[in-house]
């Protein structure tokens, strides 16, 4: 089940559990549509993977304890460890995502 991380780990914008503009990459590092396009460049900073636009979760539970009321979204937010995110997206950026 996806942590559904609250913010975007590059500019600190608001990343609620509905956010269409949420993007992910296979480890769940969590960023905004925004930033993944113009400073990031398809490129997660922490593991050089691609992304792809996070799951929303439903807020009506249908099925039983299958909900965002059962499975709350994190509130832990995030912030990158990295400095050379410019550097390390533009050595990246050229590899399509399936081939990094």
């Amino acid at each position: 089940m996806l942590e559904l991380r609250p913010n975007c780990e590059y500019c600190d914008k608001d990343l609620p559990p509905d956010a269409a503009d949420a993007r992910i990459c296979t480890y769940e590092c969590t960023f905004c549509a925004d930033c993944v396009a113009t400073q990031l460049h398809n490129v997660c900073p922490n593991c050089g993977g691609g992304f792809e636009k996070r799951p929303i979760r439903p807020k009506t539970e249908r099925r039983p304890g299958v909900s965002l009321g059962h499975q709350p979204a994190s509130t832990q937010r995030r912030r990158l460890n990295y400095d050379d995110i410019a550097a390390f997206s533009a050595g990246v950026k050229d590899i399509p995502p399936a081939e990094r």
